[in-house]
């Protein structure tokens, strides 16, 4: 699907890859109805953006249900149609092992990256479903499919939005409701900032490594696999090397990740 003069709605608007999605879809001539939990942040957007006419802001919670209805009726207000939703919006979780990870801290992953995923589908397809042409793209992650150190329910949360993407897909196979569900490796954004509120930003050298994706251009390939209607995304070195050597030997990979992870500690 095109996003030239679609309606699209993204999560996560407010930073990162989602405020490049935001971005990089207004100019291609899409309206775009950026979401976010934080204000401020959209906010930003809002500015770098130039104040577009075809952007919209939307500050709701994705794991609240009741919230994305209401999200639905104010999109449609504002745009008259949705033709599309990315989501984006995801979070880590603190890099500690399962045993010393609290209840809490469990939920709230499963639930803005699995729950809201499903949330915002549940909310917008039957509109997608109206529109001649359609398209969800979900981003799920390398974690989704090799286990990262530290990592257990993020990783989780992410299989269970590949799995949902998969079937979803399947389920609307031949209809007018494509979708894509795209794989990262490492991109070099704020997340563990933004997740559980760390004081300190990532390490420029480790944003500059050659192996990370920049937001620009993960933005940039998740446009591209929506507008060329890919079934599955594996995006960056990192991730399309795993996945290869993962395919190959999953105790191979295993233990490469736990010795990059354990050098990337010190």
């Amino acid at each position: 699907m095109k996003a030239n003069n679609k309606v699209i709605v993204v999560t996560g608007g407010g930073n990162g890859v989602g405020r490049e999605l935001v971005l990089q879809l207004l100019a291609k001539g899409a309206s775009v109805a950026a979401v976010d939990i934080n204000k401020q942040a959209l906010d930003e957007t809002l500015r770098i953006a130039g104040c577009p006419q075809k952007l919209s802001l939307h500050v709701a919670d994705i794991t609240n249900y009741e919230a994305i209805l209401k999200l639905v009726d104010e999109v449609v207000a504002k745009h008259g149609k949705v033709d599309g939703i990315i989501n984006n919006a995801g979070i880590i979780q603190p890099f500690i092992n399962l045993r010393e990870l609290k209840m809490d801290q469990i939920d709230r992953v499963m639930n803005v990256n699995y729950f809201g995923t499903l949330n915002m589908i549940k909310a917008f397809l039957p509109l997608l479903q109206k529109r001649p042409e359609a398209h969800i793209v979900n981003i799920s992650s390398m974690g989704g499919f090799l286990p990262v150190p530290g990592q257990s329910i993020y990783g989780a949360s992410k299989a269970a939005v590949r799995m949902l993407s998969e079937a979803l897909y399947s389920e609307l196979l031949n209809t007018n409701v494509h979708v894509t569900v795209v794989i990262p490796g490492g991109i070099a954004t704020d997340i563990k900032k933004n997740s559980y509120g760390s004081s300190k930003s990532a390490p420029e050298e480790q944003k500059n490594s050659n192996m990370l994706l920049s937001p620009a251009k993960a933005a940039s390939l998740i446009l591209k696999g929506m507008e060329t209607d890919k079934y599955k995304m594996i995006i960056g070195k990192d991730a399309n090397l795993m996945n290869l050597l993962y395919s190959f030997s999953p105790k191979a990979a295993i233990s490469l990740m736990n010795k990059v992870m354990a050098a990337n500690s010190h």
